[in-house]
């Protein structure tokens, strides 16, 4: 009887930008075949990799391997959770949030290898609204640009930037209310975001302290913000410093609801959705095995020591800034006191 794990690749040959006619080859010389007995499956349309994930689980194949990116990966991922079926990934796509917060290297080559080193993590997962999200999920102006980004047809940082410039200063903050166990809050915010790891993909860390081991999430509220404010917030982003960031509140939470005013987008991975006003989301405490770095299961690069002076730079800045709006607010005020007497006497 063989003592060799059952695994099986599941490739989008659509994800990312790049051509996968080498990753056959590539898989069939590198992967360790004294350990796995190995099949490889095409996708042929959206939502086939969840269905083909769902199969190998009454199969009871020991690992799926997601070949692609945030969206292949949510695909099979969703399929494979409270299974003893272990979640791989081979990172193909634009973003590969998931895969960079798990340290799997970007090299196809380096990925199988953390494949045949076979270390399994039983992680946290979310869901919003009963659709399961492994990295991230959000409502506002992220899923707003999510939603631009599906309908760009072009994948990729640049296309991803164009899309924030262009709409970014047009996109007007909306209302929340946010319960969670300790009570209600209210916020005007430019985005909600709840993070299960810590990164929307390419190394945008929009929840820099988020681990999926703890059965929390972390949500971020960023508030509104002038043209002004904008580089210092890419740049805390890019510098893993948001949470730092006077314009964001951030808590952990087991799970919450957020109300608002009218129905809109959300997203889940990256995947825009048209919902309802009322947003349910939780953590699922270890509830899918996944195949981990076993160097470094979670992300741990520093900051950036040219970026981090960028960001005290527009820090001082807007520090300047505040202090002389509150002088101003201050003169104005005396002046109010100084013409109501003026106009008493």
């Amino acid at each position: 009887m063989s003592n060799k794990k059952s695994i099986s690749f599941i490739l989008n040959p659509h994800s990312g930008t790049h051509s996968k006619e080498e990753l056959p080859k590539l898989i069939e010389e590198h992967l360790d075949k004294s350990k796995f007995d190995y099949r490889l499956i095409i996708t042929e349309y959206a939502g086939h990799a969840a269905e083909l994930a769902k199969q190998c689980v009454e199969q009871h194949t020991d690992i799926v391997v997601a070949v692609g990116g945030d969206g292949t990966v949510n695909e099979v991922a969703r399929s494979l959770v409270h299974s003893q079926t272990a979640l791989g990934i081979i990172p193909c796509g634009s973003g590969n949030g998931l895969a960079r917060h798990l340290c799997i290297p970007m090299d196809v080559k380096k990925a199988i290898n953390i494949i045949n080193q076979c270390k399994i993590e039983a992680l946290d997962y979310g869901v919003i609204n009963e659709l399961p999200f492994f990295c991230t999920c959000g409502m506002g102006f992220d899923a707003f640009i999510s939603m631009k980004f599906a309908e760009a047809g072009k994948r990729g940082p640049i296309t991803y930037a164009e899309n924030v410039l262009k709409e970014g200063l047009k996109y007007q903050p909306e209302q929340y209310e946010v319960i969670d166990e300790t009570g209600t809050k209210r916020y005007k915010a430019f985005l909600i975001a709840c993070a299960n790891a810590s990164q929307y993909g390419n190394n945008a860390y929009i929840a820099p302290q988020a681990t999926m081991t703890d059965g929390l999430m972390d949500v971020i509220i960023m508030e509104p913000f002038t043209a002004f404010d904008a580089p210092q917030i890419s740049i805390d982003m890019f510098n893993k410093t948001l949470d730092k960031n006077s314009k964001i509140k951030t808590f952990k939470a087991r799970k919450i609801r957020i109300v608002r005013k009218q129905p809109g987008v959300i997203h889940y991975d990256g995947d825009p959705i048209m919902t309802g006003p009322d947003i349910d989301v939780h953590i699922e405490e270890k509830g899918i095995r996944i195949l981990t770095n076993p160097i470094d299961t979670e992300d741990h690069r520093q900051p950036n020591m040219l970026l981090n002076a960028f960001s005290e730079f527009f820090n001082n800045i807007n520090n300047v800034r505040d202090d002389i709006e509150k002088q101003s607010r201050r003169i104005q005020a005396i002046n109010k006191v100084l013409l109501r007497k003026l106009t008493k006497e």
